[in-house]
């Protein structure tokens, strides 16, 4: 039998970073579309007003990049803890978390990761999340910045292959992270209840469940 608790799992800045940063990157695929192909998306009006705001979200998204970190490594200091994964993630965690998501869910089996405060990612989202958040949101950072500033920067980007290439590395990074969102959504759904997991990005309380053998 199955018993439930509720866990202050999101802090205020956490979830204050969150919607800053998911707005911010949804601007920013949707401006970029517009930005790339031109002749099929037109939301924004002009060329140049797509530009401009895909920017301006960009700056938005680099600042709210920089907060996140600088709260991870020096206030929370929970860096590694949260988003690096364990030996034992590893080794069993991925392959557990995997067969739980594709196969026991819906057969309607606990989820094998118990969030807390201290480790509310399971092995997949933590892989998933180092990935996103210390790799490629960095490198689309970088590059939307060499991109601003074409002409003080040429030297760097002939440097790094050229200006096709940067565009080209940009837009596949973008792409990422389109496919990142959709994912991301639907994982978000498979808690007890389809909107579970979204409550705590807003009240910062999730429940959770026990099995009646554990404490």
């Amino acid at each position: 039998m199955s018993q439930q608790e509720q866990i202050y799992l999101t802090p205020m800045p956490v979830r204050i970073w969150h919607w800053l940063n998911a707005f911010g990157i949804v601007t920013l695929c949707i401006t970029g579309a517009q930005i790339r192909f031109p002749e099929f998306v037109n939301l924004f009006g002009t060329y140049k007003a797509a530009i401009r705001l895909h920017n301006t979200a960009g700056v938005v998204v680099s600042i709210s990049f920089g907060l996140w970190l600088f709260y991870y490594l020096f206030i929370a200091r929970t860096l590694a803890k949260i988003y690096i994964p364990s030996l034992d993630d590893l080794k069993e965690g991925l392959f557990r978390q995997g067969v739980y998501y594709f196969f026991a869910y819906f057969f309607g089996y606990p989820n094998p990761h118990e969030a807390t405060p201290d480790n509310k990612f399971n092995p997949l989202q933590k892989a998933a999340y180092l990935m996103i958040m210390l790799v490629l949101l960095p490198l689309v950072i970088a590059s939307g910045i060499l991109l601003m500033n074409v002409d003080p920067l040429r030297g760097w980007i002939i440097l790094l292959g050229g200006l096709k290439l940067l565009v080209g590395s940009h837009f596949l990074i973008a792409c990422m992270f389109c496919a990142f969102l959709f994912t991301h959504i639907y994982l978000a759904t498979l808690g007890h209840t389809p909107f579970a997991h979204f409550k705590p990005m807003w009240t910062g309380w999730e429940k959770v469940e026990h099995s009646g053998e554990q404490k």
